[in-house]
């Protein structure tokens, strides 16, 4: 299956041009987020809390602090020229038109004119030092709003100045709650886009995050095949370039496995093949030998017969492992436990051996015990195990003329069989050297009935234990 190629990543679409476009946006979120703060919140104010709230005509708004600093200049410019009389009288008008607002005004000569001389209870002369102590006192009463303005707006002219005081208690209640909600709403935008940026921030780790952790477990969830499945590749960026590697290590990885999986089905129709092929003209040779041994012979003709019915022998076992392998690993085998002696099992495999090992001058020591032991087995494998086990000790430890079967109790309590021999050991070579099938055998049959088998080799001999693997089920142990 040939997978599709994933185009290159370009710079924009990649991981590190959105995360530099993150760090840019953050560079400029403090000289953008003012002016941006300002439109939105013109926004929200007309579109939406204007007529919620009403805004109150500024112009018309008599006590607003600008209005009455720009009516005071202007009133100030529009006396250029008036006489005292003329002054009096329109800060008289101006009083009675803001009634809140406290007016007196300081002609030429330093006389301090008001329209109500009772309110405030100013000197008669105006001289440096009571302005300075007029600007003193009222700069440190917070609370007041004063406007000084030259009359024609002009010092120059040396026509005087006039004066105007208004408490700021009067001027909140027309402008200051205004200007507190417009605080609120414009920092309430400065803070709405803060949490704007934190939220972009953190989605676009969140997504890489997750994008990472689908790889991640991609690469540990197996399929039936025993191999990942393939990454569905949404994006070009670097995880997915990441993605499309993953994928075409899955996809070799497969095409790996299947070729493996052919190669090993070859190798096996190859060796049933081969092994029944042989069987054949083994018989035929098998029984010329027969009839051989029926001649007048020599001494030395039959002993070469004796050598060559024992190699056809062994011919034959390796065939018979060569089949018992190939149907053990290619999953045609059939196991079929039972609870049974396996003491007895090992008496009567021990017995079939005996006449061979008698005629290798073998010295065979058997020690069980009496009491029955049982295992959950198949008893024809595990006589095979047996026949592999016992046939190795003739074969490779011929030069220790010994076999040992005993019973052994592990720390677990669980009671092992144990074979040995006094051979040269398994690294030393004996001389008829085969290929490794028969323990190849003994291993896998022994781990699929639940078994465990060590082996301990020095030069003075070998040691197989064969016992039940822990937890097992239960009546495994020695019956006493």
């Amino acid at each position: 299956m040939r997978r599709k190629e994933l185009p290159k990543s370009r710079f924009r679409g990649s991981l590190l041009s959105r995360y530099l476009l993150i760090i840019l946006i953050a560079l400029l979120f403090i000289p953008v987020l003012f002016p941006v703060s300002l439109i939105g919140y013109q926004l929200v104010q007309g579109l939406v809390l204007g007529n919620v709230y009403p805004k109150p005509e500024v112009k018309n708004d008599p006590y607003r602090a600008m209005n009455l600093e720009n009516m005071w200049h202007k009133e100030a410019k529009k006396l250029k020229g008036n006489t005292a009389e003329q002054i009096d009288a329109r800060l008289l008008e101006l009083n009675k038109a803001y009634p809140k607002v406290d007016m007196f005004w300081v002609d030429s000569n330093s006389l301090v004119r008001q329209p109500d001389t009772s309110r405030l209870g100013l000197p008669q002369t105006w001289d440096a030092a009571d302005a300075i102590a007029y600007m003193k006192r009222y700069r440190e009463a917070s609370q007041q709003f004063s406007v000084i303005a030259f009359i024609g707006d002009n010092e120059k002219l040396n026509q005087g100045f006039m004066v105007m005081q208004v408490s700021k208690s009067v001027l909140s209640t027309t402008s200051n709650d205004l200007s507190t909600r417009e605080y609120m709403i414009f920092f309430g935008i400065i803070l709405f886009m803060f949490f704007l940026f934190i939220a972009v921030s953190w989605m676009f780790f969140v997504n890489m995050r997750r994008r990472l952790l689908r790889l991640q477990s991609a690469m540990t969830v197996q399929a039936g095949s025993g191999l990942p499945e393939p990454i569905v590749i949404k994006k070009t960026d670097e995880i997915g370039q990441l993605e499309d590697a993953f994928n075409g290590m899955v996809y070799q990885l497969g095409s790996s496995l299947q070729r493996e999986r052919e190669e090993e089905e070859l190798r096996k129709r190859l060796i049933a093949n081969l092994s029944h092929d042989l069987r054949t003209p083994m018989t035929v040779i098998r029984s010329h030998v027969y009839s051989l041994q029926k001649e007048q012979l020599s001494d030395k003709g039959r002993q070469l017969l004796k050598l060559t019915e024992t190699k056809l022998s062994d011919l034959a076992g390796l065939i018979d492992n060569l089949l018992s392998y190939n149907l053990l690993t290619s999953g045609k085998y059939t196991l079929h436990p039972e609870s049974r002696d396996v003491l007895r099992i090992v008496r009567e495999s021990a017995a079939a051996w005996y006449p061979l090992w008698e005629k290798e001058g073998f010295e065979v020591d058997v020690d069980l015990p009496e009491e029955p032991l049982y295992w959950t087995l198949d008893v024809q494998w595990f006589r095979r195990i047996l026949d592999n086990l016992f046939q190795n000790v003739v074969r490779h430890a011929r030069s220790g003329h010994y076999i040992g079967i005993h019973a052994r109790v592990e720390a677990g309590g669980l009671t092992g069989i144990v074979i040995s021999d006094k051979g040269m050991g398994m690294e030393a070579s004996s001389g008829d050297k085969g290929a490794g099938i028969g323990l190849a055998i003994v291993g896998f049959l022994t781990r699929e009935m639940g078994l465990v088998m060590d082996i301990g080799s020095t030069s003075e001999g070998t040691n197989i234990l064969i016992y039940p693997a822990s937890g097992s089920e239960p009546g495994l142990k020695l019956k006493g």
